[in-house]
């Protein structure tokens, strides 16, 4: 792939935008790519976790205005026949959004416009020290795209989101720290330590149990607390049959670390 950078350690997928030189901007090719790893992701056992982070100092700067290549040079999209063309580009978003397996955003720096977007898509942020993230689309007299408007409220809430959609603000990792928009912020001498330490965590944990309950949550904004009782209880007699189930019975009686397979 010519935009980024796949490998697979421990269990743990990392995507690593790489394009340094451009903050690591995202072309109609990078997206295409990304959504072939998360495809590959999806359908890999041994991916239990995908982490995505940015190549040199920082995260992404959004969309490559500069980039002037056509759809035949892309990377393949994991869709085909009339799925590819009916398709907006624009949903990668989504193919992140709805990977099945635990997505972790390491955002070493600035995510902004396309690339805060892609950050918001994930299951959590995790951000370095002096990272800053920005929906700066309206600074580009634009509206904001690639699902950010969808994205962004439900992190910080309606008014929040509204204000940094209004601004184009370049928000601290401080400040995203304390409205919800990341889960931690980590000195830059630590940063990768701790985002290995939280994705391997995640890895070696009961995957099936840990994929079921990312479904629970994401299809629980569109069901009725009854309805997702019901569903709770229907995916949990999945869980029961596991050998990852009987692991975590056993390991608690015998008070000792579960070993969790996956299975």
């Amino acid at each position: 792939m010519d935009n980024i950078r796949y490998e697979i350690v421990d269990n743990v997928g990392w995507v690593t935008l790489d394009q340094p030189e451009k903050l690591n901007a995202l072309t109609w090719g990078a997206w295409a790519e990304i959504e072939s790893v998360v495809d590959q992701a999806n359908n890999d056992d041994e991916v239990k976790c995908l982490v995505i982070t940015g190549e040199g100092r920082g995260f992404s700067s959004g969309t490559d205005l500069t980039n002037m290549t056509t759809e035949a040079d892309w990377h393949s999209r994991p869709y085909t026949g009339r799925a590819l063309k009916y398709r907006s580009r624009f949903r990668a978003t989504a193919t992140v959004y709805h990977c099945i397996k635990p997505t972790i955003a390491a955002v070493n720096g600035v995510a902004a416009g396309a690339g805060f977007s892609l950050a918001l898509a994930c299951d959590m942020r995790i951000a370095k020290e002096g990272a800053r993230l920005s929906a700066i689309f309206s600074r580009r007299g634009i509206v904001a795209d690639t699902g950010s408007t969808w994205f962004l409220p439900r992190i910080v809430g309606e008014a929040r989101a509204l204000e940094m959609l209004y601004s184009g603000r370049l928000v601290d990792a401080e400040e995203a720290l304390r409205i919800g928009l990341v889960s931690e912020v980590v000195p830059a001498d630590r940063f990768l330590e701790r985002v290995t330490e939280l994705a391997r965590s995640f890895a070696t944990g009961p995957s099936m149990a840990i994929e079921l309950d990312k479904r629970l949550v994401r299809e629980g904004w569109s069901r009725r607390l009854d309805e997702q009782i019901e569903m709770e209880e229907y995916l949990q007699r999945i869980t029961t049959g596991s050998e990852d189930s009987k692991e975590g019975r056993m390991s608690f009686l015998e008070n000792r670390p579960a070993k969790f397979t996956g299975r």
